[in-house]
């Protein structure tokens, strides 16, 4: 539980941990004033778009949309890993959620299922919507997902949740009923929550480093292209996982095969 940060806290807070921002038009005072509370913040929540292209994204996610006026969110997370900030302030972004997450994540236990729609999420959590189509085929660039993970973090940070990263974290499918978001091969929460952690026990401008550190535990409908676009960027790097992986067969993939991921 904390006051907001000033838009000028976010907006450093976000710059210290090496992400990457374009500030869209008056970002700052671009919100829902006078429709809802905003804070105490109690977190961060993550969704997709549903959309295709990040001018288009951007204009959607901070104009809003004839049943739902915009800001949609704080920041849009572009494919790039570019943060687009488009309000500050109470936004629409997280709807109506259950009071038991809430509770789980002021409490920082372990999520309980949502089955609940009966608490203003719109005023308790920081937003970012992040550009994905949200039909589960649609990949998720590796540098897409460090984004999500170093702003998450760098809001933890400056709110002092070091220790709690990995409950302030969650994903709007773990707050709504009926939400699926993010979804698609390259992103979990639990993966993004378990990042946050890890950026937390290091200074803002930690970067990790090694050329085989990472690994990716292999999923059911994977394939080394899926893989290779999600964690690399670029499915056609698929060839670099084949030859680091020894595996003389590229579709040879077992469910909960550890694969080692090189460096980007």
């Amino acid at each position: 539980m904390a006051k907001p940060l000033s838009a000028a806290q976010f907006l450093a807070a976000l710059r210290a941990e090496g992400v990457k921002v374009v500030e869209v038009g008056n970002w700052r005072t671009h919100n829902r004033q006078g429709h809802g509370a905003w804070g105490p913040v109690h977190g961060v929540m993550i969704h997709h778009t549903v959309t295709k292209g990040t001018a288009a994204t951007v204009k959607i996610c901070r104009d809003g949309h004839a049943t739902l006026p915009g800001p949609l969110c704080h920041g849009v997370i572009a494919k790039d890993g570019t943060v687009h900030l488009v309000g500050y302030g109470r936004a629409n972004h997280a709807g109506l959620g259950d009071d038991d997450v809430l509770r789980a994540v002021i409490d920082e236990r372990p999520l309980p299922a949502d089955n609940e729609a009966n608490t203003d999420g719109n005023s308790r959590f920081y937003g970012f919507e992040c550009e994905n189509l949200g039909d589960g085929k649609d990949p998720w660039p590796a540098v897409q997902v460090e984004a999500i993970v170093r702003a998450s973090a760098a809001i933890c940070r400056a709110h002092g949740w070091e220790k709690d990263g990995d409950t302030s974290v969650i994903g709007h499918k773990e707050w709504q009923p009926g939400k699926v978001d993010p979804r698609g091969p390259g992103i979990t929460m639990p993966d993004v929550r378990r990042r946050v952690v890890e950026r937390l026990k290091h200074a803002a401008s930690w970067t990790s480093g090694g050329t085989t550190n990472a690994t990716y535990t292999v999923r059911a409908g994977d394939t080394l292209w899926s893989i290779a676009a999600a964690k690399l960027g670029a499915g056609a790097r698929y060839k670099e996982l084949a030859k680091l992986n020894k595996l003389g067969d590229a579709d040879a993939l077992t469910v909960g095969q550890k694969l080692n991921i090189p460096a980007k």
